[in-house]
C-alpha cells in the first residue's frame, strides 16, 4: 500500500472518530456548550486538558526548535510545564468556586464593571486569535505534507474539520474529541521517538537515548551531535549562547502566561467541584510530561538525522569524510524520497550553486574553521541546503530515518489531532466571549438560552473564519507565533485575575487601566520590533536582536507587560475609591475554604 492511501486511511479514521463523537455528544444547552455541565472527572479533564495544551506549537514546532538551537530552546519545556503549577496553586480552584463561565464574567463580576469585561473580552480575543494563528499554521504544514495539497488547502481543510465538530458539540463534545485525540497524539510522538532512539543508540526510551552511545561510531550521542554542528560552522548544541536575562524572562513569560490563557482556564470550569480543579492540573501535568520529555530527544535525533542525510559521515562524527549528497541521489534513491517529497510543499529546497552536482550543508556566515576550509577548497558559493522550516522536522523525522510507512501515517493524524484539539478549544474561549459576553453580558442582557447559543455557534464559525485567513501569513513558525500570545495573556489576564483574586484593594478602575497598560505595552513592543503588520501582510522588519530594549525579545517582553499591569493597578487603585462591600465580600467566598461547591453569586 502507497503512503498517500495509508495516510488517508489513519487521517480519514481519526477524522471520523472525532466527528462521531462531537455528534454523540452534542451539546444542548448553554450550560453544555460552555462548560461540559460541569461533569467531567479530573482524570478525563486532565487528559482534555493535556491535548488542549499540546498543541502544534509543541507537537510541531517545540521540537524544531529545540532542534536547530539545542540548549536555549529548552525554555518552552520549562516555562510551559511550570504554568501548571502557578494554575493548580493560584487560579484554578478559585475561579472554578466562582462558578462563572468564561474569564471575562469573572473579571466583569469581581470589578463590579462592563467596561472590564469587555476590555476582558478584547484582550482575550487577541491573545486566542494569535494562538490558534499558530494551531492553523501547523494545520497548514500537516496538510499540505501527507494530502499533497498547497498549505493554502490544507488550512481550508483544517478549519472545516473544527467546524464540525466543534461547533456542534461545544464545550461537551470538544472535550470527549480531545481525550481521543491525546492518545492519537501521543502515540504518534512517542512510537517514532522510540523506533528512532533505537535506531541511532539501542535505547528502548528515547529520554535515555539522548544521553546514550551511537550505534555506529561508538561515541556519545551529545558530544557527537556537538562535534558535527560545530564542524559545520554552527554553536555548539548544548551550549547556552543567549542573553541570561532574556531566557529567564521568557521562561517566566510562558509560565505566567499559561496561567493566564482563557482557553487553558475555561477546561477548570467544566469539573463538578472545585478540589477536582486541583486535581486535574496535577493529571494534566502527568499527560503533559509524557510528551515534553520525549522532546529533547526528537529535536536532537531529528537534527542530527537531517545531518547525516546531508554528510553521511556526520554519523560517525567525521562529518567530512563522504561526499555531500548529490543532485542525482536526491533526484532517484529511495532514502531521498523525503527530500523530493517535503520540497513540494516549499518548506524545504537546496541549490547547487556552484554546479558541482553536490549540494553542502553548512554555516556560510562562519569564516574560520573546517566548514570555511571546506568551502574555500571546493569553491563553494553559499550554503545549498536554501530552506529548512523548523515545523517539518517532527512530521519529516520518521521518513529521514526510514520507518515504516504505518508510523509516517501515524505522525501525519497525531500533527492533526494537536493542532485540531488546540484550536477547538481556542474558538470555543473566542465563541464565549462572544456571545456569553459581549452579546448576553454588555448588548442584549434579555436574549433567550436558545438564542445566546446559536450565538455561540455562530460567533465560532466567524472567528474559524477569521484564524484561517490570518494563519495564511503567520508571523512566525507555529511555536513562535503561539509564544507571542504568552506574552499577550502574561501582561493582561494573569495581572488581573491575581489581583481579583488575591487583593481585595483592587478596584474596577485599576483593574481597567492595568489591563490597558499591560497588553498595550506588549503590543507595542512586539510591534516595534516584530514588525508584523496584519494590513500588508508582509514580514515589514524583522527581529534585530541589537536593538531589543535590554537584549530583551518581543516573545519575553509579557513579563515586562504583566509588571506594568500590577504597578499601574495598584497606583491607580490606591488614588480611587475602595471597592464595594459585597465586593469584598465576594473575595472572601472566593479565597475562603467553604465546601466543594461554587462561590456566593453577587
Amino acid at each position: 500500500m502507497d503512503q498517500f492511501t495509508l495516510n488517508l486511511i489513519f487521517i480519514g479514521l481519526s477524522f471520523a472518530v472525532y466527528i462521531g463523537i462531537a455528534i454523540w455528544a452534542r451539546a444542548g444547552s448553554t450550560a453544555e456548550f460552555y462548560a461540559a455541565n460541569r461533569g467531567v472527572s479530573p482524570v478525563m479533564n486532565g487528559m482534555a486538558t493535556a491535548a488542549d495544551w499540546m498543541s502544534a506549537a509543541s507537537f510541531i514546532s517545540m521540537a524544531g526548535l529545540i532542534a536547530f538551537t539545542g540548549y536555549d530552546n529548552s525554555t518552552y519545556l520549562m516555562g510551559w510545564t511550570g504554568g501548571y503549577v502557578l494554575l493548580a496553586l493560584l487560579l484554578a480552584p478559585y475561579l472554578r468556586k466562582f462558578g462563572k463561565f468564561t474569564v471575562p464574567e469573572f473579571i466583569g463580576d469581581r470589578f463590579y464593571s462592563k467596561t472590564a469585561r469587555i476590555i476582558g473580552v478584547i484582550c482575550l480575543l487577541i491573545i486566542s486569535i494569535t494562538y490558534v494563528i499558530g494551531q492553523m499554521t501547523g494545520v497548514g504544514v500537516t496538510f499540505s505534507r501527507y494530502l499533497e495539497v498547497s498549505n493554502s488547502t490544507g488550512l481550508w481543510i483544517g478549519a472545516a474539520m473544527v467546524f464540525m465538530y466543534s461547533v456542534l458539540g461545544g464545550m461537551k463534545g470538544i472535550t470527549y474529541t480531545q481525550v481521543a485525540q491525546y492518545v492519537v497524539l501521543i502515540i504518534a510522538y512517542t512510537i517514532p521517538a522510540i523506533f528512532i532512539a533505537l535506531q541511532l543508540t539501542g535505547h528502548v526510551l528515547p529520554q535515555t537515548g539522548l544521553f546514550g552511545t551511537l550505534n555506529e561510531g561508538g561515541g556519545k550521542f551529545l558530544a557527537t551531535l556537538d562535534q558535527v554542528v560545530v564542524d559545520l560552522g554552527f554553536k555548539t548544541y548544548t551550549g547556552h549562547h543567549k542573553s541570561t536575562l532574556d531566557m529567564v524572562l521568557f521562561t517566566l513569560a510562558l509560565m505566567i502566561g499559561t496561567a493566564g490563557l482563557p482557553h487553558v482556564i475555561i477546561r477548570f470550569f467544566t469539573v463538578p467541584k472545585v478540589s477536582d480543579a486541583r486535581k486535574s492540573a496535577g493529571w494534566a501535568l502527568v499527560f503533559i510530561a509524557l510528551l515534553y520529555t520525549v522532546a529533547p530527544a526528537v529535536g536532537s535525533m531529528s537534527r542530527f538525522n537531517l545531518t547525516s542525510t546531508m554528510w553521511p559521515g556526520a554519523e560517525t562524527g567525521d562529518t567530512y569524510s563522504q561526499p555531500a549528497v548529490t543532485l542525482d541521489s536526491i533526484e532517484n534513491d529511495d532514502d531521498k524520497q523525503w527530500m523530493r517529497n517535503w520540497q513540494v510543499t516549499g518548506l524545504l529546497n537546496w541549490e547547487d550553486k556552484n554546479g558541482d552536482g553536490l549540494i553542502q550543508y553548512y554555516n556560510d556566515a562562519v569564516t574560520e574553521g573546517p566548514s570555511a576550509e571546506m568551502a574555500a577548497e571546493q569553491g563553494l558559493q553559499g550554503n545549498e541546503l536554501t530552506t529548512v522550516n523548523n515545523d517539518i522536522m517532527v512530521l519529516a523525522n520518521p521518513e529521514i530515518a526510514n520507518l515504516p510507512g504505518w508510523v509516517i501515517a501515524i505522525v501525519a493524524a497525531g500533527g492533526l489531532a494537536a493542532a485540531l484539539s488546540t484550536a477547538a478549544g481556542l474558538l470555543l474561549a473566542i465563541s464565549g466571549a462572544v456571545s456569553h459576553d459581549l452579546i448576553k453580558g454588555a448588548i442584549n442582557p434579555g436574549i433567550s438560552e436558545k438564542g445566546e447559543l446559536m450565538a455561540a455557534r455562530i460567533s465560532m464559525a466567524a472567528s474559524i473564519l477569521v484564524a484561517t485567513i490570518l494563519g495564511l501569513n503567520p508571523p512566525g513558525f507555529a511555536a513562535q507565533t503561539v509564544a507571542l500570545a504568552f506574552g499577550l495573556a502574561a501582561s493582561s489576564i494573569f495581572p488581573v485575575l491575581m489581583m481579583g483574586i488575591f487583593s481585595k484593594r483592587i478596584n474596577k478602575e485599576g483593574a481597567i487601566a492595568g489591563m490597558l497598560a499591560g497588553i498595550l505595552s506588549t503590543l507595542l513592543y512586539i510591534f516595534t520590533y516584530k514588525g508584523w503588520f496584519f494590513i500588508s501582510g508582509t514580514n515589514m522588519l524583522e527581529d534585530v536582536a541589537a536593538n531589543w530594549v535590554f537584549g530583551i525579545s518581543p516573545a519575553s517582553f509579557g513579563v515586562i507587560g504583566a509588571l506594568i499591569n500590577f504597578i499601574v493597578a495598584y497606583v491607580v487603585s490606591n488614588a480611587t475609591e475602595e471597592p464595594p462591600v459585597e465586593v469584598v465580600e465576594l473575595v472572601e467566598s472566593i479565597r475562603v475554604p467553604r465546601g466543594s461547591g461554587g462561590a456566593v453569586a453577587h
